[in-house]
């Protein structure tokens, strides 16, 4: 399991959720960061409080995401029409953006998953621009 703590401006916007969801997103979080500990884990709160992984500090380098919406969560992969995806496990219909529905542990915490975040992770650090400087930091974009 991971050890890097949530950042207060995230904790404190996802401690509105309901229980049972604040522990899936810290589940999958966890998931997430034992997969790649040196990703940067970029924070939003727009439409959803997001949690973006990136192998930079920028977003046009993030391979995955956590939007938290009001009843569930996505695990979001930015680049998923680009992706590999020989399960059929990514939904959605916009141009690069494709998600797995997470509403139990059982729908991320398993080999076909992981497999697939490893795959967004090796097309991302082969998509970079340049190399990054900036590794396994928590960057906060939410504004106070």
């Amino acid at each position: 399991m991971s050890l890097r703590s949530i950042h207060p401006d995230f904790l404190f916007l996802l401690e509105f959720k309901e229980k049972e969801l604040i522990q899936l997103f810290k589940d999958l979080r966890a998931f997430m960061l034992d997969i790649h500990p040196d990703s940067n884990e970029l924070l939003y709160h727009t439409h959803a409080l997001t949690a973006v992984f990136s192998t930079s500090d920028k977003l046009a380098d993030a391979y995955c995401m956590i939007p938290i919406y009001t009843n569930h969560l996505n695990l979001g992969f930015n680049k998923g029409t680009k992706l590999n995806d020989p399960h059929k496990l990514l939904t959605g219909t916009g141009n690069l953006i494709r998600h797995i529905s997470i509403t139990t542990q059982a729908d991320f915490n398993n080999k076909k998953v992981k497999d697939l975040v490893k795959a967004a992770i090796d097309f991302a650090i082969k998509d970079m621009d340049k190399p990054t400087k900036v590794k396994g930091a928590t960057i906060s974009k939410i504004k106070k």
